[in-house]
């Protein structure tokens, strides 16, 4: 093989080496920051002669539901419930009810799934306890909401069984509109 042939090989290859680098390490500054990489393309782009197209970044809220959330769930005009809300990537959430007592228990769990692109199904479990501390109802909450185009909100349905704990008979039935405003940590 010619010796010219050679060089421009491994220069071209040292050069794709290096590229593939710097590609990897801005990757791995977004995995600890609010960024997410997007996967990158070997295909050209019509007439741009490029072969290779760096990973974009994509700030995190505008992709999912995880994260903090100020909520509010409303019936109508009455505010039913207000508070914070985490819902974490592993598909579990937790909920801090600003509406009830401490006492009373106002830290409940629940589950959650993505029904479509930006849609997504909560199932809420909560106890209930008189200020003696007997469990007085079992409660289940229920929200599908769609979070919006700036990943900054979300907004949607709610509806709350009061339970009866032994029976399981509904005692109350709640239905409204849930919105809520991301919580940035800054």
């Amino acid at each position: 093989m010619n010796t010219s042939i050679r060089a421009a090989i491994r220069a071209s290859g040292l050069a794709l080496a290096g590229f593939g680098a710097m590609s990897f390490a801005s990757g791995a500054l977004a995995c600890g920051g609010n960024v997410l990489p997007q996967s990158a393309s070997w295909q050209s782009e019509q007439g741009s002669g490029s072969l290779f197209h760096q990973a974009g970044l994509i700030p995190v809220p505008l992709r999912s539901i995880v994260g903090m959330w100020s909520f509010r769930q409303t019936a109508g005009t009455q505010l039913v419930d207000f508070g914070y809300q985490q819902w974490h990537s592993d598909g579990t959430e937790l909920m801090n009810s600003g509406g009830r007592a401490p006492a009373t228990e106002n830290f409940c769990m629940g589950t959650w799934k993505l029904t479509s692109p930006g849609h997504y199904h909560l199932n809420h479990l909560a106890l209930s306890y008189d200020t003696s501390g007997a469990l007085n109802a079992k409660v289940t909450i229920k929200e599908d909401v769609s979070l919006a185009a700036t990943g900054m909100s979300y907004a949607g349905t709610f509806s709350i069984d009061v339970l009866n704990p032994t029976t399981d008979a509904v005692l109350q039935h709640v239905a409204g509109q849930v919105t809520a405003q991301r919580i940035l940590p800054n």
